[in-house]
């Protein structure tokens, strides 16, 4: 949004409120704790309609009409609908197209609905809704029980561009949940939720535009996520040369690609036990590989086989996170998960390059290796076994049933097991590869030269 439309929505929004203080004078709301906006946004030929219900509560600095007994008067609030709509939500909601700001939008209709009103289930619904004849006086409702509908107008040059928003509406209260909802021509609508700023938001992004933004995502949940870091650290610390780190990250990369794919197209279980179940694993994952470091980790064969099996249970913990994020990648689901995956292993690398030379000179100059890595793994391990602790009591919450055996239930155990078969094919391919490489490896650390007997 640019600055000017900023400027001018703030002193709009000063002046209507010193307007409505003298023409209504009593005190202001208090600013509300949770606000639900609803939103349609439907381009059609040279117009875009803009379809909203927002609670009346959300708009604040205004003293409402009422009639005796403390109800809404809603003849009165009628004609400051309009204007209230305009300065509260229009001015500050940011629609572009093909990266252009489109101009203020007029306000087509508005109407007061009550608490038990469910016409925004669909658009048309709601369209006719907010067209129908207005609310009679003698309905009895309080001005923080009754909701804002208004239907916005603006011009656009076409309805086959490329529209992105802005909601702006984060200001109605202190913890904003928008649900909006894209109807493109001729195509299925596309569902959005949102809470507070969530920046702008393509509506039909471009795989680039999806490609770019899990690349981000991967790359900063990687760096934010304590659990994850403390993986790697398990990791690296016993193999820090770059031929060993290659191979255990491999199979921790392919492993939770594997994961986190299959659970983006729904093949994982969706029982509520299963997220906090995959929690404490990843939490005994992290003790587990570091107990190994302390009793000694050397065979590299071992550490990644141990590794790619972690990798598949950390791949549903990063799916648990990607669920909300994957509404953003319209028609590329599979170029955002691969883009997330890309992410994720560029923050590995940054930690990686950072934490190598970091460890290489904490064990030349300020601690013996082999205590180094003792020390490191305890506090690790001390860590980690409080997150196993504290996600075991969480996951004993939910109770535990026997899923009723079922055509679906056989059909789902059928997919399972083919991918088992697969991962276990994949592991097995994965071993031979490793087990021809090793005698090369062993001869390049001797000094020597591999030599092709063929």
């Amino acid at each position: 949004m640019s600055p000017r439309r900023v400027r001018s929505g703030a002193i709009t929004v000063i002046l209507a409120t010193l307007l409505f203080g003298l023409a209504h004078p009593g005190p202001a709301h208090d600013i509300p704790t949770d606000v639900t906006v609803q939103a349609f946004v439907k381009p059609a030929g040279q117009q875009l309609q803009l379809l909203l219900r927002v609670p009346l509560k959300a708009m604040r600095d205004m003293d409402f009409p009422e009639q005796e007994g403390g109800y809404l008067d809603i003849e009165r609030l009628g004609p400051l609908l309009p204007d209230a709509a305009t300065l509260w939500i229009g001015n500050f909601f940011d629609i572009r197209e093909e990266g252009v700001s489109l101009a203020t939008p007029s306000v087509a209709a508005t109407q007061v609905s009550v608490e038990s009103d469910r016409s925004f289930q669909s658009f048309e619904e709601a369209l006719s809704h907010v067209t129908d004849p207005k609310l009679p006086n003698s309905t009895y409702v309080v001005w923080n029980q009754v909701f804002l509908d208004v239907l916005f107008e603006y011009q656009i040059h076409s309805d086959q561009a490329a529209f992105a928003v802005r909601p702006g509406l984060e200001r109605l209260g202190e913890r904003v949940v928008t649900v909006l909802r894209f109807l493109p021509p001729g195509g299925e609508l596309r569902a959005f939720e949102f809470e507070g700023d969530p920046g702008l938001v393509p509506l039909d992004p471009g795989w680039s535009q999806a490609a770019l933004r899990f690349v981000e995502s991967g790359f900063f949940h990687i760096l934010d996520g304590p659990d994850h870091l403390l993986f790697l650290v398990c990791l690296v610390i016993p193999f820090r040369r770059f031929r060993e780190l290659v191979l255990v990250v491999t199979a921790f990369t392919v492993a939770h690609s594997i994961t986190l794919i299959a659970s983006a197209y729904n093949f994982g279980p969706d029982a509520l036990w299963f997220p906090p179940l995959i929690e404490a694993l990843i939490a005994m994952s992290i003790v587990y590989m570091a107990l190994e470091n302390i009793a000694g980790a050397s065979n590299v064969q071992r550490r990644w086989v141990v590794t790619f099996g972690f990798g598949l249970v950390h791949g549903f913990g990063f799916s648990f996170l990607l669920r909300e994020s994957l509404q953003f990648a319209g028609s590329h689901l599979l170029t955002s998960l691969v883009s997330f995956n890309l992410g994720v292993e560029l923050g590995q690398l940054l930690v990686l390059v950072a934490l190598v030379p970091a460890l290489e000179l904490l064990f030349r100059y300020v601690v013996a290796e082999r205590m180094g890595t003792i020390i490191l793994s305890a506090l690790v391990a001390h860590t980690a076994w409080h997150w196993m602790i504290e996600r075991w009591e969480v996951l004993q919450r939910f109770p535990w049933q026997w899923p009723a055996l079922t055509a679906s239930l056989l059909a789902s155990a059928a997919r399972w097991a083919m991918a088992i078969v697969a991962l276990a094919g994949l592991a097995w391919l994965l071993w031979l590869a490793l087990g021809a490489l090793r005698p090369r490896l062993a001869m390049n650390r001797s000094g020597g030269k591999a030599v092709d007997t063929q």
